[in-house]
C-alpha cells in the first residue's frame, strides 16, 4: 500500500520544542572539555572531511559527528559512527545531565556531534529544514567559547557560557558569529521522547539520505 501523500503544511514541528531558548542549567563538562581540547588537528580534519552534515549554511564550521540520522525525513532512524564507541563514556554523562529537566523516562539521541568554529567564523542565518530536525529538541553545550561569540535566534543575540546547556529553536531563523580570538566548540545533540506519540506525517515521506 502506498503511503498517503503529505503536504509541506502537514510537517509541523514538535509543540514541546522551545520557540527561542530554554536554559537547562550548568553541567559538568570538565573531563569532556579536556579530552576535546586534546583532539589532534589531523583528526578534526579527517572527521570533518567525512561528515554527513554538509549544509551550506554551516560554511567553514568543522564537525566531529558521533551519531547521525540515516534518513533526513525521520529522526527515529539513526546510527552510530565509528567514534561513538570511543567517546560515549565521556559524552553520555554530560548529555544526561543536560536533559534531566525534561524528565523523559525513555528517550533517544539521534544526532550527536562537536562543532568547531574558528575566530571570525559565521553560521549563516537559516532554519533546519529537513523533517528529521522538526521533532527532537536541539541542545547545545558550549565547551570552549568567549563573550565575543553570539548566537542569534530571530535576530535576537544570545551568549551561552561554557558548560551552560541550552535548547535552541532550530525552527526559528538562527545564526552564529565568532568575533573572538579563539575557537568556539560546542557539543550539539538532538533529544526526543520515545513515549511521545509520533506525528501523523512521519514515515509517510520518501526516504532521503
Amino acid at each position: 500500500m502506498q503511503p498517503h501523500a503529505v503536504s509541506p503544511s502537514d510537517v509541523q514541528p514538535n509543540p514541546r520544542k522551545t520557540t527561542s531558548v530554554r536554559a537547562l542549567g550548568q553541567v559538568d563538562v570538565a573531563r569532556l572539555r579536556e579530552a576535546v581540547l586534546a583532539i589532534p588537528e589531523a583528526e578534526w580534519d579527517a572527521e570533518n572531511a567525512d561528515k554527513p552534515n554538509r549544509f551550506e549554511a554551516l560554511d567553514r564550521t568543522r564537525h566531529i559527528v558521533f551519531r547521525f540520522v540515516s534518513d533526513f525525513q525521520d529522526w527515529r532512524k539513526s546510527y552510530d559512527r565509528p567514534l561513538w564507541a570511543q567517546w560515549r563514556e565521556l559524552l553520555e554523562p554530560v548529555m544526561a545531565q543536560a536533559v534531566a529537566p525534561y524528565g523523559y523516562a525513555r528517550a533517544e539521541f539521534p544526532r550527536v556531534m562537536l562543532a568547531r568554529m574558528a575566530p571570525g567564523g559565521v553560521i549563516k542565518p537559516h532554519r533546519d529544514a529537513n523533517p528529521a530536525a522538526k521533532w527532537p529538541h536541539k541542545i547545545h553545550v558550549p565547551l570552549l567559547t568567549s563573550e565575543q561569540v553570539t548566537f542569534f535566534i530571530d535576530g535576537v543575540g544570545y551568549h551561552f557560557a561554557e558548560g551552560e546547556a541550552v535548547e535552541v529553536s532550530n525552527m526559528a531563523v538562527h545564526a552564529v558569529e565568532n568575533n573572538g580570538a579563539s575557537d568556539r566548540i560546542h557539543l550539539i545533540f538532538e533529544y526526543f521522547d520515545l513515549d511521545q506519540p509520533a506525528p501523523d506525517w512521519v514515515g509517510k515521506l520518501p526516504a532521503r539520505k
